[in-house]
């Protein structure tokens, strides 16, 4: 039996349960001062006062002991709106977008999606394969420990396809724990632009059963919205893919008010992303199907979009997690702490009610939060030690990395002080 334990935290901040928080019980955070923690084969076996650690623990010292003297520990991160799987640069976008133009205009002129996409096609699985791994080892010394990670930048079924097992064949304990997400249906080919029925057909009838039968993926993911997929083309991929076994999830009214949102309450999709348009019908659905609404605040702020009414979500009771949207167009960054001070400055939402949000209801979101999403006896040791006296310098000081140590599994995979 291996062990490791976590000494001299100055304290420790964490959601609590196996479901995703609502309401006010997203703002309940616990909060232990002079914490200590201890993980036994990966799992914790106990989260508590120094005191009693020396207690229980006297005499049986850790085969691994992490030195946490004056920091923060948090549960590891769980980022559920990923876009890890492509090459290319699109750095020359960031200045048109300054200039005043538009996505769809500069979609139109060759670059957007189907930028990354021609690139990624054109990748080797070599070239692939390392761009993936360090955008996800770098997710992993942010303090994300957990991702959902989409396909998405092939658009063909050879590409989709390459893309979800070159994510099964990365996971391990270098990388964070992988949720694998289909999103053939992020935008329609080239080849398939005068062709919609046909590509919806061949991700339908195609691509989703092999996913399936191949254990590609936990999830299939639509972009429904005007002038991407349809509210009807999305049905009926989504409903595809529920009848093939997966899990379903929404990129939903980014651009408008497009019935995405509407869309995944009716099917009861485990999430639905973005929701920059989102009114009160759609708050009102969300609440009632117990629907995780993922906010993506970096990629609103990038964009100078309208921001999510997360305030209004948690206000009606529907649970909130924050995610990254990492990727390559609209947030690059492989940090979800980077985007916890626009969820509370931008999204109205609280210190606490961020935590919760990229830790316990992000794992909601991802059927995993009985596993992880929390430091609770029984749960995955996955423990991030925030170089900060408390939970609050997540969004206090902002734009730099605080994250000194991680714990993946019981496995300390990172650290910046020992």
């Amino acid at each position: 039996m291996t062990s490791v334990d976590i000494r001299g935290a100055a304290s420790l901040a964490t959601p609590l349960g196996r479901s995703a928080r609502r309401g006010r019980e997203q703002n309940e955070i616990l909060r232990l001062r002079q914490p200590a923690v201890r993980a036994e084969d990966g799992i914790l076996v106990f989260v508590g006062t120094e005191t009693d650690y020396r207690r229980e623990y006297a005499g049986r010292p850790a085969d691994v002991t992490v030195d946490a003297a004056g920091k923060t520990l948090l549960p590891g991160f769980v980022d559920a709106h990923t876009h890890p799987v492509w090459v290319g640069d699109r750095g020359a976008e960031i200045g048109r977008r300054l200039a005043g133009e538009s996505y769809a205009s500069i979609a139109a002129s060759g670059g957007g999606i189907l930028a990354t996409v021609r690139a990624t096609r054109a990748a080797s699985e070599k070239e692939l394969s390392e761009a993936v791994h360090r955008r996800l080892r770098a997710m992993l010394a942010h303090g994300a420990t957990t991702v959902e990670a989409k396909s998405g930048y092939g658009l063909t079924a050879e590409d989709e396809i390459r893309a979800l097992r070159l994510l099964r064949a990365l996971q391990g304990p270098a990388v964070p724990r992988i949720v694998p997400t289909l999103l053939a249906a992020h935008e329609f080919p080239p080849e398939y632009q005068d062709r919609r029925e046909e590509w919806v057909r061949l991700i339908c009838h195609e691509i989703v059963p092999l996913v399936a039968r191949e254990g590609l993926a936990r999830y299939c993911d639509v972009f429904c919205e005007e002038g991407v997929f349809s509210v009807e083309e999305s049905r009926t991929i989504l409903e595809a893919a529920r009848r093939a076994g997966l899990g379903l999830r929404v990129h939903a009214d980014e651009l408008g008010r497009s019935g995405g949102t509407l869309l995944a309450a009716d099917l009861g999709a485990a999430s639905a992303d973005h929701l920059l348009f989102a009114g009160d019908a759609e708050i009102a659905a969300l609440a009632r199907s117990g629907t995780v609404a993922v906010i993506l605040p970096g990629t609103a702020w990038w964009m100078r979009s309208r921001r999510a009414p997360a305030r209004a979500m948690i206000d009606a009771g529907v649970p909130v997690a924050v995610a990254s949207d990492a990727n390559p167009g609209t947030c690059y960054t492989e940090s979800l702490a980077a985007v916890a001070a626009h969820a509370c400055l931008d999204s109205g939402l609280t210190v606490e009610e961020t935590l919760t949000g990229m830790t316990l209801n992000a794992a909601a979101s991802l059927g995993l939060a009985d596993r992880i999403g929390s430091l609770e006896t029984g749960k995955s040791a996955d423990v991030v030690v925030l170089d900060a006296p408390d939970e609050s310098h997540l969004v206090y000081h902002w734009g730099v990395d605080l994250v000194s140590a991680v714990v993946r599994s019981g496995d300390l995979v990172g650290s910046k002080s020992n």
